[in-house]
């Protein structure tokens, strides 16, 4: 079976992340663009392959993977000469796992709070994130002694909680931009050459 995963994408979507992690992963793709101005995200041949109508999606070896995270995590366990991801029994998987889903779990839904205005939850033991200030002041903690959330190793978690800063401060989220912590972190990882291939298209 080809190793050739098959890329549905739109550059105004979250399937950015996915683009940059198949190129640091030097992974073999195609991708199959999604207009959503003519609505190809909800056309029938689509939603037979994601019912939700999203992007990103990823077929590899004939199986469906959605959901940023999941894919990004699944590629550098497909494609592990890449280094993305510690291996089962290192120390450090423990740590990328943590990351990696604190950017899907804690730090979108927060950022979203934020950004779209939503009212303050009375309660922040009620969401799993608690607010946008605990949110920002954990990932500030963890990128302190950096340069990456695994310390001197760039993974998979970079590049997904890494393009969820870079979005955000994009967007003007407060607290980002002009932190050093933060504006170091995003300097670097948009310095790849992965990344910037991406970003060239």
């Amino acid at each position: 079976m080809t190793e050739e995963i098959v890329f549905y994408h739109n550059p105004r979507s979250r399937a950015q992340m996915v683009h940059w992690m198949l190129e640091e992963a030097g992974a073999p793709y195609r991708i199959v663009p999604i207009d959503f101005e003519k609505g190809e995200h909800k056309a029938p041949a689509f939603l037979a392959i994601n019912p939700m109508g999203k992007l990103p999606t990823i077929v590899h070896r004939g199986v469906v993977v959605t959901e940023t995270a999941a894919i990004i995590a699944y590629i550098a366990d497909n494609f592990p000469k890449a280094g993305l991801a510690p291996e089962p029994a290192d120390a450090l998987r423990g740590a990328y796992y943590r990351w990696l889903f604190f950017g899907a779990g804690c730090f979108e839904p927060a950022l979203l709070d934020k950004m779209m205005k939503r009212p303050e939850v009375e309660r922040k033991a009620a969401v799993g994130w608690g607010s946008y200030d605990d949110v920002l002041a954990t990932l500030k903690k963890a990128l302190a002694d950096g340069p990456y959330l695994l310390g001197e190793t760039c993974s998979a978690a970079d590049v997904y909680v890494g393009s969820e800063i870079r979005f955000a401060m994009t967007f003007g989220a407060p607290g980002l931009k002009g932190e050093k912590v933060f504006d170091d972190y995003v300097a670097r990882l948009s310095a790849r050459p992965a990344a910037q291939r991406t970003a060239a298209g």
